[in-house]
């Protein structure tokens, strides 16, 4: 599936009567091979989730959102199994159709942050105007907890550069938040990524593990 709408972790095909998160998938893709990702801990449906057979066109993803109930949407995620930025060019151009189709509502990208250490430049000026706020996983306190963690196919580095990223995006985007994952993130661990984003001016959000 493509896109699909959520409430309160709940799925939905694209109709709804209230509204909700309008959520888009573009690959399943990732650079990281998370120890805790669903990707490796369940059977995908393409039918009931956001898991895709093959990766949509620019055109399909219109499509889709050409029919999607407005009325009803809050916000629109590009998130996924995947990592959004693998595809940017694509990710860029439906920002931009969001934008000029429904202005009013909020964009968010849920990323990793290694998009810049995929393409060997800095990639955040190009959300400019078109994204509003980005998430971005933290996922650990250190490079080597994280690497541990994430298994980023870029090793201990990718630590750091995720959080320069989330730097760079704070110039163009109007709200970053990084997260780390409750179950998952022992409490001491959580304080010292809380002192990592005060130190550099980023917000931190500690959000629930989903095991379903």
């Amino acid at each position: 599936m493509i896109i699909y709408m959520t409430e309160n972790g709940k799925y939905f095909p694209p109709t709804a009567e209230k509204r909700r998160g309008l959520y888009v998938n573009l690959t399943n893709r990732c650079n990281c091979d998370c120890v805790f990702c669903l990707r490796g801990k369940k059977v995908m449906s393409a039918e009931k989730s956001l898991w895709l057979e093959r990766e949509p066109t620019v055109d399909e993803v219109k499509a889709e959102l050409d029919a999607a109930p407005w009325n009803f949407v809050s916000e629109v995620v590009f998130c996924g199994f995947g990592e959004p930025t693998l595809r940017l060019a694509e990710l860029l151009e439906l920002l931009r159709y969001v934008k000029k189709i429904q202005p009013e509502i909020p964009t968010r990208l849920n990323t990793n942050g290694l998009g810049e250490l995929e393409y060997g430049r800095e990639i955040a000026a190009e959300f400019e105007g078109i994204l509003d706020v980005a998430s971005i996983s933290l996922n650990a306190a250190t490079s080597e907890k994280y690497f541990a963690l994430t298994r980023s196919k870029f090793g201990v580095k990718s630590w750091e550069a995720m959080l320069t990223f989330a730097e760079h995006m704070q110039k163009f985007v109007p709200k970053v938040i990084l997260t780390i994952v409750d179950k998952v993130t022992p409490p001491e661990e959580i304080d010292a990524c809380r002192k990592i984003c005060a130190e550099r001016g980023l917000t931190l959000r500690v959000r629930p593990y989903e095991n379903s």
